[in-house]
């Protein structure tokens, strides 16, 4: 348990060297750990035997270096934390407004080897749903599974619902399972250093939109205001999402993408009926609507891989500034890369730094010409073919991750040993091993990384 204040009295320091005092005295708050379980009470003291039962008395508990434990099983929710005032109101299930610190932030963890699952699907509330609101700063939520977040059928006032929603700084966002949302899996709305490592974002589809059934629905958003940086997707999935996978769309600082997947966008999720108002890209790396904005970011999305998204694997989409792409694999899209930019009056023109990629599969590139584009696959003479990858499987992409939640370990549209795409790419101050880097997402062998 946590001292109280004036818990540690000068007596208790009698005796202590200097360094002691100093450690005894940093502890007067030391860390906490709280339990949460479904069949809990808020009553209760929050320890492991007398576990609480929901997210607000958490968080009303919780400081800064606590640590909150939600134990395995179903966390249902049927009403927001409030009425909606309107039919165009906006309202949460869950918000996470209390910020810890620096070096302390406050942990809302999955007790090892659970699954705590976050179910908003019974939810009535008649205008746009946050699943989870997160404004606060210096939080981290890891291992939950969260879903669900709802449209009601009567309204068509509004676009999309969202899992989680962010509108804090300095967060991260680990391990989560955010799925079958009316809206996206997970939004950044604004906010700077948010790390989204290792999250699953799918089977999105956001049928009562305004704008038009699955228009709205990304695995992932990032719409960021200016002088907002430090924003990471790092080893995400996005896959069976009726819009995008991952939406820069608006984005007015720069975010980064790495190490990450995203496929089946566009079409009505888990199957490959297309939905006409579902966009259907991988990775849409910015753009304003079509517009030129002068101060437009420049994005970086790189060792990512896209595949049969229905529109564009990696898509420029008319931003007006050089984004760039290194090191990703497109396969069987639409079109694999688009580099469709916007010059300062308003034109179509192309953009982008594109570098060590690999086209292979539909059309491999659109809007290229003019772009700062070398040392790709479709550079080189002669085709790329199956005979360059150990696999050109596209099942299994959502197989379990890897116990630390890392990406599980395909062989697929990794390089063959002897394909003519290894060590064929270019240094650009990235690790990689061998003689130079490979082409694509994947180095091809355990080889020394430089």
């Amino acid at each position: 348990m946590r001292l109280g204040k004036g818990e540690l009295s000068v007596g208790k320091l009698v005796g202590l060297s200097a360094s002691g005092m100093a450690l005894a005295v940093s502890g007067w708050a030391s860390a906490a750990t709280y339990y949460v379980a479904p069949d809990g009470n808020d009553g209760a003291a929050g320890a492991m035997a007398a576990p609480w039962k929901s997210f607000a008395k958490a968080q009303a508990m919780a400081a800064p270096g606590d640590t909150v434990y939600f134990r395995g099983g179903v966390y249902l929710y049927s009403a927001a934390v409030r009425p909606c005032a309107s039919m165009r109101d906006t309202v949460d299930a869950i918000a996470l407004d209390k910020s810890g610190q620096a070096g302390q932030p406050i942990r809302y963890w999955a007790y090892p080897g659970e699954t705590p699952v976050f179910d908003f699907s019974r939810m009535k509330d008649n205008c746009r749903v946050k699943g989870i609101d997160v404004t606060a700063s210096y939080l981290h939520l890891k291992g939950l599974e969260v879903t669900g977040a709802p449209q009601q059928p009567e309204n068509h006032l509004n676009n999309e619902s969202w899992g989680i929603w962010i509108n804090g700084s300095h967060n991260v966002f680990e391990a989560l399972n955010t799925h079958h949302h009316m809206g996206p899996g997970l939004f950044i709305r604004d906010g700077s250093d948010n790390l989204v490592l290792n999250v699953d974002s799918h089977h999105n589809y956001d049928p009562y939109t305004r704008s038009g059934a699955g228009q709205s629905a990304d695995g992932f958003g990032a719409h960021i205001k200016a002088n907002r940086p430090g924003n990471v997707f790092r080893g995400c999935r996005a896959w069976a999402n009726s819009d995008d996978g991952f939406d820069l769309i608006r984005a007015q600082s720069p975010v980064v993408i790495e190490y990450s997947w995203a496929w089946m966008q566009g079409y009505l999720p888990g199957t490959s009926t297309s939905l006409p108002s579902g966009n259907g890209n991988g990775f849409k790396i910015g753009g304003f609507g079509g517009g030129y904005a002068p101060d437009a970011p420049k994005h970086i999305v790189r060792f990512s891989v896209a595949f049969k998204n229905k529109v564009n694997g990696f898509y420029a989409n008319h931003h007006a500034a050089a984004s760039e792409f290194f090191n990703n694999t497109g396969v069987d899209n639409g079109i694999d890369f688009n580099m469709l930019g916007v010059d300062s009056k308003g034109a179509p023109t192309s953009l982008g730094i594109v570098r060590n990629n690999v086209a292979y599969g539909g059309t491999l590139v659109k809007n290229i010409e003019g772009a700062d584009v070398a040392n790709n696959s479709w550079n080189l003479p002669g085709a790329v073919t199956s005979a360059d990858f150990q696999s050109v499987s596209t099942e299994g992409w959502d197989a379990p991750r890897q116990a630390d939640g890392s990406l599980p370990p395909l062989p697929h549209f990794h390089l063959a040993g002897a394909s003519r795409l290894v060590d064929k790419g270019v240094d650009l101050g990235l690790p990689y091993a061998g003689a130079a880097p490979d082409l694509g997402a994947f180095e091809s062998a355990e080889r020394p990384t430089r």
